[in-house]
C-alpha cells in the first residue's frame, strides 16, 4: 500500500511540473514583444529620399546640372547631377529640414528648402533655372578694304579749281593700300569723267590745228580719228599703268602727298616718285607699273596711228622718258600748288581705328632733311 501511495505522489508532482512549465512559456514569449524601449530607439528611424526635375525658362529639361542637398539634422552634404531627363534623386536623407542648391553653366544658381519625415519619398516642385544675363562690349573696327573705300570716295571728289579731276593723289597721312577691284574702279571713274572727255577734245583740236598725224586728214573725219587716238592713249595709259600692272605687281598707282619737311626734301620726294612708288605692303619700290605702262601704251598706239606717224622703238622709249619727266614735274606741282587748288582735299584726316598712327616715310634714299642718301648727296639749304 505504501509503495502505491509513493507512486501516486510522484505522478502528481510530475503533472504539476508540466502544468507550471506550460503556463510559463506564453509569458516568456510575450515579454520581448512588449518592450517599449526597443520601439522608441532613434536608430530604428527609416531614411527618406528626395527627388525632382530641373528645367529652363522655356520648360526644356536641363541635363548635367549640379544638385547639392544639405541635411540640417546631420550637417552632411550630398551631391549629384541631373540625368538626360533633367531629374535628380537623393537617397538616405535624414528626416528633418534640408536645403537644396541647383547650379548649371549659363544659369543663375537656384536654392530651395523643405523637410521630410522618416521613410518618406519626397518629390520637389519643378526647379526652373534662369539664364544669366551676359554683358559684352562689342567694338566694331572697319576692315582695311572699308577704310580704303572711304578714302577713294574722298579722292574722287578732288578736282583742281573744283573742275579738273585730281583723283590719283592721296592727301591722307593714314592712307591704306587699294585692292585690285578698287584700282580698276578708280581707273574707270577717271576715264569716264566728263571733264576728261573735254580735255581729250581740246587735245584733238590742237593736233588738228597743227596738222599733227596728217594721215588722219582734216575735217570732221580727221578730228574724229585724232580724238579717238588721243582718247585711246588716255584709256590704255590709265588702265595699264593705273590698274592692270599695279594689281599684278601689287603696287599703288597714287601719289602720296608729303606736305612736310624742307622745300628741298619735298622736291626730291616729288621727283623720286616719278620712278618709285609705294607697294601694297607699304614699302617703297621701283615704279614698274608706271614705267612699263607708259611703254606699253606707246607700243599699242602704233596699232591705230597712221603708218607714217607710228613711233619706232627708240621713239617709244624716248617718249617714255619724256613721260617720266612730265610726271616728276606734275608731282612737284602736286606738292606745292595743286593742294591749294583742290578745295575738297582734307587738311587734317582723322585716324582710322585700325591704322597705325605713323606718317608716311620718305622713299628709301631720301632723308627728311632733303639729303639724297643713295650715293649722291646735295648740300643743305
Amino acid at each position: 500500500m505504501r509503495s502505491h501511495a509513493n507512486s501516486a505522489a510522484r505522478i502528481c508532482a510530475l503533472w504539476m511540473g508540466v502544468g507550471v512549465l506550460c503556463c510559463g512559456v506564453p509569458a516568456m514569449a510575450q515579454g520581448p514583444a512588449q518592450s517599449p524601449t526597443a520601439a522608441s530607439a532613434p536608430g530604428a528611424e527609416l531614411p527618406a529620399s528626395v527627388r525632382g526635375t530641373v528645367v529652363d525658362q522655356s520648360g526644356a529639361v536641363v541635363a548635367g546640372a549640379e544638385a547639392r542637398l544639405l541635411s540640417e539634422t546631420q550637417a552632411r552634404e550630398q551631391v549629384t547631377f541631373t540625368d538626360e531627363g533633367g531629374q535628380f534623386a537623393f537617397a538616405e536623407v535624414a528626416p528633418g529640414p534640408f536645403k537644396l542648391t541647383i547650379e548649371a553653366a549659363g544659369f543663375a544658381t537656384q536654392a530651395a528648402s523643405g523637410a521630410v519625415r522618416a521613410g518618406e519619398s519626397y518629390t520637389m516642385p519643378q526647379v526652373a533655372l534662369i539664364i544669366v544675363a551676359v554683358s559684352a562690349e562689342l567694338r566694331v573696327t572697319p576692315s582695311r578694304v572699308e577704310i580704303a573705300e572711304d578714302q577713294i570716295k574722298v579722292e574722287e571728289k578732288q578736282r583742281l579749281l573744283g573742275v579738273v579731276p585730281n583723283f590719283y593723289v592721296s592727301y591722307d597721312k593714314h592712307a591704306v593700300a587699294l585692292t585690285s577691284k578698287q584700282k580698276f574702279e578708280l581707273a574707270w571713274k577717271t576715264i569716264i569723267d566728263p571733264v576728261n572727255f573735254g580735255i581729250t577734245g581740246a587735245i584733238a583740236g590742237i593736233q588738228q590745228a597743227d596738222n599733227d598725224f596728217s594721215g588722219y586728214g582734216q575735217g570732221a573725219a580727221g578730228y574724229a580719228r585724232r580724238y579717238g587716238a588721243a582718247y585711246g592713249n588716255f584709256v590704255t595709259g590709265t588702265y595699264i599703268g593705273g590698274a592692270i600692272l599695279p594689281s599684278l605687281l601689287k603696287q599703288d598707282p597714287r601719289y602720296f602727298y608729303k606736305g612736310t619737311g624742307s622745300t628741298r626734301s619735298r622736291i626730291l620726294y616729288a621727283m623720286a616718285n616719278a620712278v618709285i612708288c609705294k607697294g601694297d605692303d607699304g614699302h617703297w619700290e621701283a615704279n614698274y607699273s608706271g614705267i612699263v605702262g607708259s611703254l606699253a601704251s606707246g607700243a599699242i598706239s602704233n596699232l591705230y596711228y597712221p603708218a607714217k606717224d607710228r613711233d619706232g622703238l627708240a621713239l617709244t622709249f624716248e617718249n617714255a622718258l619724256i613721260g617720266i619727266g612730265a610726271t616728276a614735274a606734275t608731282n612737284i606741282l602736286q606738292e606745292f600748288v595743286f593742294r591749294k587748288l583742290t578745295p575738297s582735299s582734307r587738311h587734317e584726316d582723322a585716324k582710322p581705328p585700325s591704322v597705325s598712327d605713323v606718317p608716311p616715310a620718305a622713299p628709301s634714299g631720301i632723308a627728311q632733311d632733303g639729303i639724297l642718301t643713295g650715293g649722291v648727296s646735295f648740300g643743305r639749304e
